[in-house]
């Protein structure tokens, strides 16, 4: 059969460096650091004191005090992101038949604060069970993809994807395979997630997966720097509105660019550490160029996973050059997390929309924080290093995420008629 073609029509994003898409990009180019001393709980006694957590957030803004108890704030602040993309792609209004558009929405976690909040409760009470009526539906990995369909009475395919780090960039990866084969009209996609919380902090101190950078949060999100200490975790979330090519030009939408290809993988290797030759993320990009039909000197610009772990940052760099050869120092690589730090299951849609918009734009945002680069890594690579942005022409971008489990997935967005 043939495939459709899917473009990007809307987008939103609610970050630790903008609480807009256009304030995301425009802190991105100018290598703006998100990470600051954590507020949201005393993390006094522990070895972690920092995160990149969403500033100036005000949830009455958004939602009625009886609605904004019924919702945990990862779903909160999807639902925010995903407002921003509806509204700004003016797909609610301009379309009619609500069962062809479906929603997407991922988190590697979920309600994480909701939980931890009401078996605490439990815990330190008589023993008598009294749990809040919104426990589960609060909690549920899948909640605020149901609660946008909700909203906006989006009809069409509803479910969420949960693959760690890798679980926004798994939905835009089916959206888009549903659009092109003909299964809906258009899809709200992303993700978010909250997991600034004591037990989100403590878990990851105890596998030693993040920055203890205290004295120094600005500097702590180091991506394929010889002193990086882990990756800083942040929240946050970004959706974006995917839709068939005609039905998107039937109504006259603005067009950010198109979704070319995907690709998926699976490590096999290990629970949290990844292929030592970083095989599975070769594959996913491999996959994802293969799928585009583009060739690989077509790839002008990945926007890496550069968690600033010890492993992951060795092993993308090792799996890029393997790929692309020569062609792979022709390419700018960035990472974004430097400045956003790690979104977990958001990472992929908040990722997504930095690398469309440096094909939009012909902008490449900094890697920030690059004191000495590794000698373990290809010197020779060109990890746009500095606090500014690169202009260069880029016609079409790679983005990869890669999770907890073994979980590839990368996603190439194109120039609009190229």
């Amino acid at each position: 059969m043939e495939l459709k073609r899917v473009v990007v029509t809307g987008i939103g994003a609610i970050t630790p460096i903008g609480n807009t898409a256009p304030e995301y990009w425009e802190s991105l180019l100018n290598g703006v650091s998100g990470c600051t001393h954590i507020t949201h709980f005393d993390a006094s006694n522990f070895k972690t004191k920092i995160a990149c957590e969403v500033k100036g957030f005000d949830e009455k803004d958004y939602f009625e005090r009886k609605e904004a108890r019924k919702f945990d704030r990862y779903a909160k602040l999807g639902m925010v992101a995903a407002s921003e993309a509806v509204k700004d792609s003016g797909i609610d209004a301009a379309e009619t038949d609500h069962d062809r558009v479906g929603v997407i929405w991922a988190a590697g976690i979920g309600g994480l604060d909701t939980f931890q909040k009401e078996i605490s409760d439990f815990a330190t009470g008589n023993g008598t069970p009294r749990f809040n009526p919104f426990f589960i539906p609060k909690m549920i990995a899948d909640i605020a993809a149901g609660q946008i369909s909700i909203k906006f009475g989006f009809r069409g395919p509803n479910f969420a994807t949960v693959s760690a780090c890798a679980s926004s960039a798994n939905a835009l990866s089916d959206a888009y395979n549903y659009i092109r084969l003909g299964k809906a009209n258009a899809f709200v996609v992303g993700g978010s997630e909250a997991a600034v919380t004591p037990v989100g902090v403590g878990g990851f101190n105890a596998m030693h997966a993040i920055s203890t950078r205290n004295d120094d949060p600005k500097t702590a999100s180091r991506p394929f720097d010889v002193d990086r200490d882990g990756f800083v975790i942040g929240e946050g979330g970004a959706g974006l509105i995917f839709e068939e090519l005609e039905h998107a030009l039937a109504r006259g939408a603005k067009i950010y660019g198109e979704v070319a290809g995907a690709g998926l993988s699976g490590d096999a290797y290990h629970m949290t550490a990844p292929h030592p030759e970083g095989y599975g993320a070769y594959l996913c990009m491999k996959a994802a160029v293969e799928d585009s039909g583009l060739k690989l000197e077509d790839i002008d610009h990945i926007n890496t996973h550069g968690t600033s772990t010890p492993v992951g940052d060795i092993v993308e760099p090792l799996a890029i050059t393997k790929l692309f050869g020569e062609h792979a120092y022709k390419i700018n690589i960035n990472s974004t997390k430097s400045m956003t730090g790690h979104l977990l299951g958001g990472a992929g849609a908040v990722e997504a929309i930095a690398a469309l918009l440096a094909v939009k734009h012909d902008m490449v945002p900094p890697t920030i924080n690059q004191f000495n680069l590794d000698p373990k890594i290809d010197s020779k690579l060109n990890f746009t290093f500095g606090n500014k942005a690169v202009k260069r022409t880029v016609n079409a971008a790679l983005s990869n995420t890669f999770g907890f489990g073994g979980h590839n997935a990368s996603i190439i967005f194109k120039k609009f008629g190229q």
